[in-house]
């Protein structure tokens, strides 16, 4: 199965296999950049055109596999864990939760697309269980389905962005020691608009927030310093084909207001809860790379942090370019944790 992640400035592709003796390999990854605007805020707004940019990545890749699990954004998915008697049939359940979503789903059921799944036995009440509840408006499912479909694939899982990275984010945390039980990380995604913090104790999220700063606004400080278009100064970063002074100029003050922001982050989430550190940082998304970050926010917030790489520990598969992948390994994270559900569901 693929793991397909789109985002407002790419889609990424991962597939996974198994070798015989059971271990993960990296078979395929690949990342395709979108234009600004075709998707803003999780909405799609240009359907033909990154539609067009997911075939072109599918053949980009070398992928045969046609099955593909995907994710919506958590703001397109309302999520609500309720508790409910055990012991219930299927169809029971199913009844009891369509009941209960009523109370919690702002639109009507018959335009919704609605899952649930049992997280297990009810810690408040003996007998009872708890259900995860997930909905979505059935048009969002669709368009991202639609995507798939136009590129040739078959959408066999529609998951929430944040479980995605959570689940590649397990495998990495289970390698800490003590098998990273107890610990608590704080995950932030550095996307292209937004950074996305998720602080994760054995499996349970302590807390999430998103702040709106990202890879984008480095991209604009690069416009603004050297004149350059907006597309010249994406592909230019990228590269690295940049003046001499642009390490002074331009990344040394964007790093610094980035870890200010994580900083700042982080105190949110010490005043919000009865918890006043975390074991360890870890840094993921696209702008995660740049250098100095991780010892920079080490530096400012005394906490260890890292960068993730969430291939780490799997064989890696021939059409895999090692050197590519060690530097693009931060951005494959929701993508990882999507084609990761094939063997962890």
């Amino acid at each position: 199965m693929l793991g397909l992640d789109i985002s407002s400035s790419s889609v990424k592709l991962v597939e996974l296999g198994q070798d015989k003796a059971g271990n993960l390999v990296l078979e395929r990854c690949a990342i395709v950049p979108l234009e600004r605007g075709w998707i803003t805020d999780g909405n799609i707004e240009k359907f033909d055109e990154v539609a067009d940019a997911v075939r072109r990545l599918v053949k980009k890749s070398g992928a045969k596999t046609k099955n593909v699990a995907m994710a919506l954004p958590p703001s397109a998915v309302i999520t609500k864990k309720i508790t409910l008697p055990g012991g219930m049939s299927d169809q029971e359940l199913e009844m009891q939760v369509e009941t209960e979503a009523n109370q919690y789903i702002p639109f009507p059921l018959d335009e919704v697309s609605l899952d649930f799944c049992i997280v297990g036995p009810s810690a408040a009440s003996a007998g009872d269980v708890d259900v995860l509840i997930a909905a979505s408006r059935r048009e969002k499912v669709q368009d991202i389905q639609g995507l798939a479909e136009a590129a040739g694939l078959k959408p066999v899982i529609v998951d929430v962005e944040s479980y995605a990275s959570r689940l590649a984010t397990s495998r990495l945390i289970a390698n800490l020691p003590n098998k990273g039980l107890g610990t608590i990380v704080a995950l932030f995604e550095v996307g292209a608009q937004t950074t996305s913090m998720q602080v994760i104790r054995d499996d349970e999220v302590l807390y999430d927030r998103d702040q709106a700063f990202g890879g984008a606004q480095l991209t604009q400080l690069i416009v603004r310093q050297y004149g350059f278009s907006l597309e010249e100064a994406e592909s230019k970063k990228r590269s690295g084909e940049l003046p001499d002074d642009y390490e002074s100029s331009v990344l040394r003050p964007f790093v610094e207001s980035m870890v200010q922001e994580i900083g700042r982050a982080l105190q949110f989430f010490f005043t919000s809860t009865p918890h006043n550190k975390v074991d360890y940082v870890m840094l993921a998304g696209g702008s995660a790379a740049l250098p100095g970050l991780t010892a920079a926010v080490t530096k400012h917030t005394t906490f260890a942090c890292s960068l993730v790489n969430p291939f780490e520990g799997m064989e890696m598969g021939e059409g895999v370019r090692l050197k590519k992948i060690t530097r693009e390994a931060p951005s494959y994270l929701t993508a990882c944790g999507l084609a990761l559900r094939r063997f962890m569901q």
